[in-house]
């Protein structure tokens, strides 16, 4: 299992059982998905639109999950898995983003 696929499966675990997980591992586990995020989205040339980046709600968590229900730690969790799919298989596909200014 790639370290991707663990990711995943360790995110997806956490978000079914939120209920037993602590504010430290899920402000972990978020740091850790942000990261990865990253640096899947640098590799297939994905920019985020100002304003508009999903990875917000998946930071505000991660900074302080001990100050919001763990309905939002589920959803954080959920979302930063899918997240990661979803990129993954950008990545596997080997469709690559381009840049294209507007004004042309």
């Amino acid at each position: 299992m790639s370290g991707v696929n663990r990711l995943i499966a360790e995110l997806l675990r956490a978000a079914n059982t939120v209920e037993r997980q602590t504010p430290a591992r899920v402000a972990r586990m978020l740091d850790d998905s942000v990261k990865a995020i990253r640096q899947l989205r640098h590799q297939t040339n994905i920019i985020p639109i100002p304003g508009k980046d999903a990875l917000v709600h998946i930071r505000t968590v991660a900074a302080g999950p001990d100050r919001v229900p763990m309905e939002e730690w589920h959803h954080a969790l959920l979302h930063a898995a899918e997240m990661i799919r979803d990129l993954s298989i950008v990545l596997d596909s080997g469709t690559m983003g381009t840049l294209v200014d507007p004004k042309q």
